[in-house]
Formats: C-alpha cells, sequence, structure tokens
C-alpha cells in the first residue's frame, strides 16, 4: 500500500502549515484519516487534510517598504 498523491500533498500541506506557525507536525498527522482508492485499493487518501491559510498578499508599497527596511538593518 502506498500514498496516493493527494495524500502526499496533505503531508507537505501539514510540513508547510507547521514551518508557517512553528508548530509541531505529529498532531496534526496522527489526526489524519485514511480511506483505501485507487486501482486494486492499494492507495491510501486523506478525507481530512489541513488547510494553511495566507494574510492578504502585499501591495507594491508595502513591498518596496518592507524591502528597504531590510536592506538598513543590515
Amino acid at each position: 500500500m502506498k500514498l496516493s498523491d493527494q495524500a502526499v500533498g496533505a503531508v507537505m500541506m501539514a510540513l508547510q502549515k507547521s514551518l508557517m506557525e512553528q508548530s509541531d507536525i505529529v498532531p496534526t498527522l496522527k489526526d489524519f484519516d485514511f480511506v483505501v482508492e485507487g486501482d486494486n485499493q492499494t492507495e491510501l487518501v486523506v478525507t481530512n487534510p489541513p488547510t494553511v491559510k495566507f494574510d492578504e498578499p502585499l501591495s507594491e508599497e508595502e513591498r518596496t517598504t518592507t524591502y528597504e527596511a531590510e536592506l538598513e538593518v543590515e
């Protein structure tokens, strides 16, 4: 039995979320619910993949200001 492409994506999203939130990935992985699908029932699919929320994108002015501020710190 193998992870489906969807399940691999769910693991990658869990990793991204834990990195962004600086949190432990283990509870997220342990909460995954799996079903067996695919040809010959050989792939695991995650039925409750994690969601990752991003802040609003920065405007051009905010990006420039942030970039200039980072240059001043160095």
